[in-house]
């Protein structure tokens, strides 16, 4: 065989022709080419699913927060009834099956000569505080001459800690009706709610569920309460409608309500700038309703005693 065709078939160190490990070479090389348009898709999507998981928890940290938008509990109760010279018995009700109770308030019992001695006035506070901040109204109620039951709800005051919410709050005032007719004997006849902002809303809410009840007092109920959720710039970024679970709807609430209603407003500016909207739910009570307007400090205090022994006085008798 000539010697220059013994070279075409010289083998390499590791066995295989040198021809052919230059091919291998070169398809390795080939193979591990990508697309730049790949590349870019590829960019695009981990770009979309980082986003998107981003929105998703956009979305949870809204639905887990959302109720501090509403609600602004406080847990120091730094004043009581004594503040004012009123004797009170500081109680606590619902308990769990542990035998741990839930709710914590204070008891105001009328004097024995007060002429409204025989109702006793559930008050519902407003979103915001705790019972510390509700004294100078107790001390309202207590001028008129009726028994006071005022507690703190779930995750406010020295109640216990909950997240609150429009199903919390509901629940705490059914337990506040069952502690006054379970435990103070009271007939729910002889029951007037009160309630004060979102504290009113919730009155509403709960006279409605309960026409067995004497009558309910609102003061300056909170017109859509939860424009101070959906208003939020964060808000606009995730389907709130669908995360917030709390509804507060007056003007259904009005159109339910079987028992007499007294509402009291403040004077102000807002009665003929803003007071017209706000006005349309109590405009929706059918039954027996009653609206005051009140003026500045003790010409309120005393308007406020006149017009609740007026209602007090036209309450159907059980």
């Amino acid at each position: 065989m000539p010697r220059n065709q013994e070279r075409l078939h010289i083998v390499s160190r590791g066995g295989a022709p040198a021809g052919k490990l230059a091919s291998d070479g070169r398809n390795r090389h080939e193979r591990r080419t990508v697309s730049g348009r790949w590349l870019l898709t590829a960019l695009v999507l981990a770009i979309g699913a980082a986003a998107l998981c981003g929105w998703f928890s956009l979305c949870l940290l809204f639905w887990q927060g959302n109720w501090q938008l509403l609600y602004h509990p406080s847990a120091n109760v730094t004043r009581t009834p004594s503040s004012v010279g009123l004797q009170f018995e500081s109680i606590q009700f619902a308990v769990t099956d542990t035998g741990v109770p839930r709710l914590s308030g204070w008891w105001i019992a009328a004097p024995p000569d007060a002429p409204y001695r025989r109702f006793t006035v559930l008050y519902l506070h407003d979103q915001k505080g705790n019972l510390s901040d509700t004294v100078a109204a107790l001390a309202q109620l207590h001028a008129v001459g009726v028994n006071v039951l005022a507690f703190d709800y779930r995750g406010y005051g020295q109640s216990q800690f909950t997240r609150p919410s429009e199903a919390h709050w509901r629940e705490d005032a059914d337990w506040a009706l069952a502690y006054l007719a379970g435990t103070r004997h009271i007939n729910s006849g002889k029951i007037v709610l009160d309630g004060a902002g979102l504290g009113a809303d919730l009155a509403l809410e709960v006279a409605a569920a309960h026409p067995e009840l004497a009558g309910v007092i609102l003061i300056s109920p909170t017109h859509e309460p939860l424009n101070a959720v959906f208003t939020d710039p964060r808000a606009r970024l995730v389907p709130a409608h669908m995360l917030v679970r709390d509804h507060y709807d007056l003007d259904a609430a009005a159109e339910a309500v079987r028992i007499p209603v007294l509402r009291f407003e403040q004077e102000s500016a807002a009665r003929q700038a803003g007071a017209v909207t706000e006005m349309e739910a109590y405009e929706k009570v059918e039954g027996s309703k009653m609206l005051v307007w009140l003026g500045p400090a003790a010409q309120g205090d005393q308007q406020f005693a006149d017009a609740c022994s007026r209602w007090l006085d036209n309450l159907p008798a059980h």
